[in-house]
This record gives structure tokens, C-alpha cells and sequence, in this order.
């Protein structure tokens, strides 16, 4: 399959012995009650092959009103995903998953979402400190707040429960591009943690602001506790829930679907570069 082919949201790559694992968010009603994730493998970033079902949501009762942004890391010898399902209140939360290959089915790793159970979440993302400390980073969304946030939380080593409060980072209405919807709510979404070079940490994230935009924030101290500055977005031609990661080759690499039109999604794929100031497509 090429690119142009596959039709998920939320496109997030792992590379493994000279393999690229491509998972996303089944396009089709909008990832509701879709029954789980698939993953496509590549050697290319090209060509792909038929998807593989790696999560059955139905087996877990968690085939409601969301199967969303599957994203997965190794860590300690185990594959993890992070992806948003409905909780048994009704709210929407981030679990953690495990599997033992990229490939292979996971299984529900958290007892419970990663996230508050009274909050409206989504998108959680992993991030591992320089100390090796593990994170996750996650929105508030704007469903229930109206001015989504972006927040983080500290995780223990099994990545299975959050064992501290939720810490504010920052919020939608200071997007570069802020524009919020008729209603006033200003989006959060899709988070992505990527250490660059000069000890600068940024976090790639999205919102709606006349379109759909993939944009960028830099802390001020290189930690997540840091204060978030908002820089100018990376893309804005109706694309974003990207994340980054390097070839083979060793290329700084960006990923997102596009266009934000239900059905036509597609995961896209640009080279970037790393300025020591900020990030940007070539």
C-alpha cells in the first residue's frame, strides 16, 4: 500500500530493526466504535503492507465513542501504547497498553485511563526525562473546559498508573494562531515531546484555527515544568496529530495526516530541520 492509500488519522511511526511500524487512527466514522488499531510495516516509508488488527477495543469493552491516536514506544524491553477510549463514566481518558513485538495484539496494561476520571482527556503521549523518569502529556479537552490545556503527570516504571497530579502546561488560547469556534472553545490536541538540539525541548501539538495546524512550542527551561512560548506553526494547510522521529538515515523526520476531511485522511511525510532556534519542514 502507498500513503496515498491508507486512510488513518493520527499517524505515529516506530522504527525497529530496519522496519518502520505505522499505527493511526481508523478514519472511518471518525475513529467511533472502530473495534481497535492496526499496524502497516514499511522498510521505506513508501510502501506498506496491508494493515495488521495489533488491538481488539471490543475484547476490553472500550468500543465506544472513541478508538483514538494510537501511539507506541519501547521501553524496558516491551512495547507500549498510549491511545484514548471512553471510561465507564462517560469521559474520555488515555490508557496504556503491552505487547511484547510491535506486531503482536496488546493487551490493556493500565487497569483504568492514565488520566483524571472526572476530566474529558485525550492523546496522551509518553515522554522520558534525562533522568529517565517516565511522563505522560496529555489534553484537557475543550469539550468540557471550553479553553483546552495541555498538562503532564508523572507515571510509575510499569507505565500502568499516574502517581502524580495533573501540572499544568499551557492552553490553547495561546496558540500562536489562537482562533477559537463559534462557541468560544479553543482546541488542544495530539502532544508530542522532541529533545532538540542546544538542550531544547519543544512539543509539537494541534488546533483548529481556520483549518486544522500542526504547531510548535519550545520550553524556556528544557523541562516539562518549564514555561511553554509558542512559536510559529510548522504546518497550515489543514494537517496536524504529528509526531517526529529520525530515518534510518538518521534524517529528522515529521508526520501527520492531511487533509482534516473525514475519509481522505492520509499520513504524510516531510523532512525537517532542527535550527537550534526552532523547527521547520525543508
Amino acid at each position: 500500500m502507498k500513503n496515498c492509500e491508507i486512510n488513518i488519522r493520527d499517524p505515529f511511526v516506530l522504527k525497529k530493526d530496519r522496519k518502520y511500524y505505522m499505527y493511526g487512527t481508523r478514519a472511518a466514522d471518525f475513529g467511533i466504535k472502530t473495534a481497535g488499531f492496526d499496524v502497516y510495516v514499511s522498510a521505506d516509508l513508501e510502501n506498506w503492507s496491508e494493515p495488521k488488527q495489533v488491538f481488539f477495543s471490543e475484547k476490553y469493552g472500550l468500543n465506544k465513542s472513541s478508538n483514538w491516536a494510537p501511539e507506541v514506544h519501547e521501553y524496558n524491553g516491551k512495547y507500549y501504547m498510549f491511545a484514548t477510549f471512553e471510561q465507564p463514566n462517560g469521559n474520555r481518558g488515555t490508557y496504556s497498553l503491552v505487547s511484547d513485538a510491535p506486531d503482536k495484539e496488546f493487551v490493556l496494561c493500565s487497569k483504568t485511563a492514565l488520566t483524571p476520571a472526572q476530566w474529558m482527556s485525550l492523546d496522551g503521549t509518553l515522554y522520558i526525562d534525562k533522568n529517565g523518569e517516565p511522563y505522560l502529556v496529555f489534553c484537557h479537552e475543550h469539550v468540557q473546559i471550553l479553553n483546552g490545556t495541555i498538562c503532564f503527570m508523572k507515571l510509575n516504571k510499569e507505565l500502568s498508573e499516574a502517581v502524580s497530579e495533573p501540572v499544568f502546561m499551557f492552553s490553547g488560547k495561546e496558540a500562536y494562531t489562537a482562533c477559537h469556534s463559534e462557541d468560544g472553545r479553543y482546541v488542544t490536541d495530539g502532544p508530542f515531546m522532541y529533545e532538540g538540539k542546544n538542550g531544547r525541548l519543544y512539543m509539537i501539538w494541534s488546533t483548529c484555527a481556520n483549518g486544522y495546524h500542526q504547531c510548535l512550542a519550545v520550553s524556556d527551561n528544557g523541562q516539562l515544568d518549564g514555561n511553554w512560548i509558542q512559536l510559529e506553526p510548522i504546518f497550515t494547510e489543514d494537517g496536524g496529530h504529528g509526531m517526529l522521529f529520525r530515518d534510518f538515515e538518521g534524517n529528522l523526520k515529521l508526520t501527520l495526516h492531511c487533509p482534516n476531511i473525514s475519509l481522505k485522511e492520509h499520513p504524510v511525510f516531510f523532512d525537517m530541520e532542527d535550527t537550534g532556534d526552532r523547527l521547520s519542514v525543508k
